[in-house]
C-alpha cells in the first residue's frame, strides 16, 4: 500500500534511527529530510523553552535594545513603520502592544500602498518629523531604502531596520539593522518573516537585562511570559507570509495557533466571525485561506490602517465595524480580480486568433490594474492554461509591479526570472511556485519575449506522480487514526507541505456542486469492486472529497466527470468539521 515504506525499510540505519516511530511517521519524517532521532523529537514536539535561540545572538540586537531603551526612558517619540501586508501589519501590532504596555511615547505608521508604495519614503518621514519623532523602527521593510534612511538621518531621525528581505549591494546607513540575511550574521536561523523578527525584538527588550542600557522605564509592567500572548500576531505573520515552517518559525507558528485559538483580542475574534472560522479549532489553512486574504485586502482595496486598528482596538463596536469593513473590501477585491481575469481571457482569445497559439509563458499587463490583485488572477489563468503567468500593473508610486505563478510543478519561477535578461527586472523574489517582480519601464514591451526566450533555454525536470505524492493510499486506510498520525506533523506550510497521497482507480459514486454560484465540487468515491466483492455482496469502502473553486483548482477535468468513472486522484486528508462526528474527508489536489 505504501511503496515509500519500501525505500525506508531498505535503509537500515535510517530505520534504526527512527525506530521509535511507526512506518508512516518515519517515512514522512524521512521524506522531509529528518534523519536523526534528535531532529525527529524537535520536529514533532517543538519546545518553546528549549528550541528558541537567544535574540541577542542577532547582529545589532544589543545595539537596538540600547537605543530603544534610551528613547523610552527619555520620552522620545518612537514611530513603528511597518509594511502594509499580512506580515507587516501584525508585526506592527506586536510592537504597538509592547510600547502601549509600558506606556511609551510612540505611534504606528503604515504607508498607503497606492499613494506611497512599499518601504520608507520622504513624505512619510517628513510627517513623522513634524509629529516629533526621533526614532523609526521598521517592520518587514527598510533594507532596500538606502536614500530614505539617509534622508531620515539628515533630518535628525535615527532608523532601526528590522527586515527579513535579502539586502542589496548597498546597505542603508541605519543606526542598527536586524536582518538575519545580512552580511556577517551568525544567528543560527535565517528564515523569519517580518512579524517574527518584530517579536524577537520584543523578546530581547523584555529579557532579563544583559547590560544597564537594556533596562527601561515601564519594564516592571510586563509579567514573566507576557510575550507569549503576542504570538497570535507573530504566528499570523509567519503563516501568512509563507516563510518556511521549520526551525524557530515552526515554533512560532505552532504556538501562535495555540494563542490564536484563545486570543482575547476582540478584533481577531470579530475577524474570525465574519470569515466564518471557528476560532477554537483554527488551523493554518484558516489563516492562509480565510484570515490573511481579508487582512491583505485592506491595503489592496483601501487603507491598511483599517486592519491595524482592527487588531489593536479594545472597543467591541469598532472591532465589529472594522471586521465587517474588511469582509466587504475582500468581496470587492474578488469582484475586481474577476473583472481582470475576464479581461485577460479576452486578450488571450484574441491572441489565439491572431497567432494560433498561446506562448509558453503568458505575460500581460495594464497600467490600470492594481498589482495587489494580480496574484489571484495569475493563479486562475495559469491553472486553466497550465503554464506560467506573469501579470503586471502600476503601483501608486508609478513603479510597474506584478505577480507570477508557475501553475506547473516542473517550472521554477526564480530560475526563470534569473535566466531573463539582467536589465529586465528592477527586482524580483519568491519561490518555485509563486513570486513578485517590478519591471524597468523600458523593458515592459519586451517582457514577454524575454521570458519566453529564457524559458526555452531552461531544462525543467518533470515531477512524476510519486515525487508529488508521499505515498499511495487506499480508501479503507483513510481512518481517523491515520489522520491523527498525519496531524502530528502540523502546522503545514512552506518546507513542510501537507502529506499527499495517490488514490488509484477509485470509482466515482456521486458528484455534486455547492456554494452560492455552484463553484465548489463535492465527490463521493469508493474502492474498486472486484469479483470477490461481487460474489459475496461485500460493500466497498467510500469517502467524500471536496475541491473549493474546483474549475480554477482542477481545470476542465472537473467538467467532464460522470458517475461511474474510474479516477486516479492526488489528495490530502482533513477533518470535516461541519459534519457530525468530524469524519475524515479528502481535499482533492488533482484528478488524473
Amino acid at each position: 500500500m505504501f511503496p515509500l515504506f519500501d525505500s525506508l525499510s531498505s535503509n537500515s540505519s535510517l530505520r534504526e534511527e527512527l525506530k521509535e516511530y511507526d512506518d508512516l511517521t518515519a517515512a514522512l519524517l524521512s521524506r522531509r529530510g529528518i534523519s536523526t532521532a534528535k531532529d525527529a523529537v524537535q520536529f514533532l514536539s517543538p519546545s518553546y523553552e528549549e528550541q528558541l535561540h537567544d535574540p541577542f545572538q542577532l547582529k545589532d540586537m544589543q545595539k537596538s535594545v540600547g537605543r530603544i531603551s534610551k528613547a523610552i526612558d527619555t520620552g522620545e517619540r518612537i514611530a513603528v513603520w511597518s509594511d502594509y501586508d499580512c506580515d507587516g501589519i501584525p508585526g506592527g501590532v506586536v510592537l504597538h502592544d509592547f510600547f502601549k504596555k509600558i506606556e511609551a511615547n510612540f505611534c504606528n505608521y503604515i504607508p498607503h500602498r497606492h499613494h506611497e508604495g512599499f518601504g520608507l519614503n520622504t513624505g512619510g518621514i517628513d510627517s513623522l518629523k513634524a509629529d516629533g519623532v526621533s526614532l523609526i523602527i521598521t517592520v518587514d521593510c527598510g533594507i532596500a531604502d538606502v536614500a530614505s534612511v539617509a534622508y531620515a538621518n539628515s533630518v535628525g531621525i535615527d532608523v532601526i531596520i528590522t527586515d527579513h528581505h535579502l539586502p542589496g549591494e548597498i546597505v542603508p546607513n541605519a543606526y542598527a539593522i536586524i536582518d538575519p540575511k545580512q552580511e556577517g550574521e551568525t544567528y543560527p536561523y535565517k528564515d523569519f518573516c517580518g512579524g517574527g523578527l518584530a517579536w524577537k525584538l520584543v523578546c530581547a527588550l523584555i529579557a532579563t537585562p544583559q547590560t544597564e542600557t537594556a533596562a527601561f522605564k515601564g519594564r516592571e509592567r510586563i509579567k514573566e511570559g507576557w510575550e507569549k500572548w503576542l504570538l497570535d500576531m507573530a504566528g499570523l505573520s509567519t503563516i501568512a507570509d509563507m516563510v518556511p515552517l521549520t526551525g524557530e518559525n515552526r515554533i512560532i507558528a505552532k504556538y501562535g495557533l495555540v494563542v490564536m485559538r484563545k486570543s482575547p483580542r476582540i478584533g481577531f475574534q470579530k475577524l474570525c466571525k465574519v470569515a466564518r472560522v471557528d476560532q477554537r479549532t483554527l488551523t493554518e489553512d484558516d489563516v492562509g485561506y480565510m484570515l490573511a486574504p481579508r487582512v491583505n485586502a485592506a491595503s489592496r482595496m483601501g487603507d491598511a490602517m483599517d486592519a491595524f486598528r482592527l487588531f489593536t482596538t479594545e472597543d467591541e463596536d469598532e472591532a465589529d465595524m472594522l471586521a465587517k469593513k474588511l469582509e466587504a473590501i475582500n468581496k470587492s477585491r474578488r469582484a475586481s480580480s474577476a473583472a481582470i481575469t475576464k479581461r485577460v481571457h479576452e486578450r488571450l482569445e484574441d491572441k489565439k486568433l491572431l497567432d494560433s497559439i498561446v506562448p509558453d509563458v503568458i505575460v500581460m499587463g495594464d497600467p490600470e490594474w492594481r498589482p495587489g490583485l494580480l496574484g489571484l488572477v495569475a493563479t486562475s489563468v495559469g491553472e486553466e492554461y497550465q503554464r506560467p503567468v506573469f501579470l503586471w500593473g502600476r503601483e501608486g508610486n508609478n513603479i510597474l509591479k506584478g505577480s507570477c505563478r508557475a501553475n506547473r510543478p516542473d517550472v521554477h519561477l526564480l530560475k526563470l526570472m534569473q535566466a531573463a535578461a539582467p536589465d529586465t527586472f528592477i527586482d524580483f523574489g519568491g519561490h518555485r511556485a509563486s513570486g513578485g517582480f517590478s519591471v524597468q519601464e523600458s523593458a515592459i514591451h519586451t517582457l514577454e519575449e524575454r521570458l519566453n526566450a529564457a524559458y526555452a533555454t531552461l531544462d525543467f525536470a518533470d515531477l512524476d506522480e510519486q515525487e508529488k505524492a508521499d505515498a499511495e493510499l487506499s480508501i479503507s486506510s483513510a481512518t481517523p487514526q491515520f489522520l491523527k498520525i498525519l496531524e502530528r506533523l502540523a502546522p503545514f506550510g512552506m518546507a513542510n507541505p501537507k502529506p499527499s497521497f495517490v488514490l488509484r482507480d477509485v470509482v466515482l459514486e456521486k458528484i455534486s456542486w455547492f456554494g452560492k454560484a455552484g463553484e465548489h465540487l463535492r465527490l463521493k468515491v469508493k474502492s474498486p469492486v472486484d469479483a470477490l466483492d461481487q460474489k459475496f455482496n461485500k460493500q466497498t469502502s467510500s469517502i467524500e472529497g471536496i475541491s473549493f473553486y474546483a474549475k480554477r483548482q482542477l481545470g476542465t477535468v472537473c467538467e467532464k466527470l460522470s458517475e461511474g468513472d474510474k479516477l486516479t486522484m492526488l489528495v490530502t486528508l482533513e477533518r470535516d468539521l461541519f459534519t457530525r462526528g468530524q469524519p475524515v474527508r479528502l481535499r482533492i489536489v488533482s484528478i488524473g
